[in-house]
């Protein structure tokens, strides 16, 4: 029997979520994940078909530990066609790749724009590579969905020869989520024709301006460290103030980078000990100020940018709220669409508070701007993905 199952693998720094799904009739048979890798007491957890969820720990030193334990979960790897991964960016790759060694090399190039992503992914292949050696593993970078954004929207005004050659330029992530979500988005409404203004709201969050089925703009710069502020990354941030910082103040440039990247997002501005919204939200409702100041510049950065992306795209059809931040949270979704009645956004109070993690439409039939919750699914993105590519080599 051919194999067709892919294996689809969400890697971070010290963790490894997994979903095997059946192709092609997408049917997912088993999902779980690690973390704390590197520790030796690794929580594991999986539920592989009907049965009930299995969860325990372990020691697991490395993502190859980690894989072999998925494996063992999963009664072995014989029937993967492929596994399926979402890495960022590469330098001068896009797409969905065969993650060869040329491909892994080019993505070490730029480790440091992505200090904590993709050292860990080029890590997870290369042990794949190591423990299964004739198993494809194939990856749709979470660039891809922005390939075709026109130019005003990706140059930077620096000197031409920095884009040419040294890629400095806008491109863009959560390319897979909000691919699946404006698709979904078309089939729910019988057209791709639409201006569909997405929010990606979640661990990292970001916005993307689709018009048509294609992205033609984001939050996003040229870095996961951009656009909107993030549970503990900066977002947009004055280059000259890292000048400044590092040079004349004398903090040097890797204590600044690990501010702007660990100490930073609503994490810096609140002052608590994370960036969730979650925790955020809790703090405020106690009294605390500096958690409701983050609240605030969040809520403003998101706002400007749906704003930007009505003046682009001329009005909006849909505005979609998906990621674990928006799917659960209607306090934060109405304060996003509160006032936006001057373009004909009316929010339905009611639905917005009821609707948690499902499928919904959630402004009055009266509104010119259908807004609907949307739960992502970035897993089924790299599946079709990887089964395609699959199937144009053979």
């Amino acid at each position: 029997m051919t194999p067709n199952k892919i294996l689809v693998a969400n890697i971070g720094s010290t963790s490894f979520k997994f979903r095997l799904i059946e192709m092609p009739s997408e049917r997912v048979l088993a999902k779980g994940g690690v973390e704390r890798i590197g520790s030796a007491a690794s929580p594991w957890k999986a539920q592989i078909g009907s049965e009930p969820e299995q969860s325990g720990t372990t020691a697991l030193p490395d993502h190859g530990a980690a894989i072999a334990l998925v494996e063992k979960l999963l009664g072995g790897f014989g029937e993967l066609a492929a596994v399926g991964f979402k890495p960022v960016m590469a330098r001068g790759i896009s797409g969905t790749q065969v993650l060869a060694e040329p491909v892994l090399r080019a993505m070490e190039e730029i480790n440091t724009l992505l200090p904590a992503h993709n050292p860990p992914y080029v890590a997870a292949v290369r042990s794949f590579h190591k423990s299964h050696p004739k198993l494809p593993c194939i990856g749709t970078f979470e660039t891809a969905f922005y390939d075709d954004v026109p130019a005003e929207n990706v140059r930077y005004p620096v000197p031409r020869e920095w884009e040419t050659k040294y890629g400095i330029r806008r491109y863009g992530f959560h390319g897979a989520s909000h691919r699946f979500v404006s698709q979904r988005c078309a089939e729910l409404r019988g057209t791709d024709k639409l201006r569909i203004i997405s929010c990606h709201l979640g661990g990292s969050s970001s916005i993307a301006a689709v018009r048509d089925g294609k992205a033609i703009d984001s939050s996003w710069g040229m870095t996961p460290q951009s656009g909107l502020p993030q549970n503990n990354r900066v977002g947009d941030f004055d280059c000259f103030a890292l000048i400044y910082l590092a040079r004349d103040l004398g903090l040097g440039i890797d204590a600044v980078e690990k501010a702007l990247t660990l100490q930073s997002g609503l994490k810096g501005l609140s002052g608590l000990a994370t960036g969730d919204v979650r925790d955020l939200l809790d703090a405020a409702a106690k009294g605390n100020a500096d958690a409701q100041t983050a609240l605030d510049v969040f809520v403003a950065a998101i706002r400007k940018y749906i704003g930007q992306f009505l003046v682009e795209m001329n009005g909006a059809d849909v505005l979609i709220f998906t990621a674990g931040i928006a799917e659960n949270n209607p306090i934060l979704r109405e304060k996003i669409c509160a006032n936006l009645d001057f373009c004909g956004l009316e929010l339905d109070r009611e639905a917005n508070g009821r609707v948690r993690a499902e499928e919904a439409v959630i402004s009055t039939p009266r509104s010119k701007i259908e807004v609907r919750v949307i739960p992502t699914n970035e897993e089924i993105i790299i599946a079709r993905n990887a089964w395609a590519k699959l199937s144009t080599a053979n």
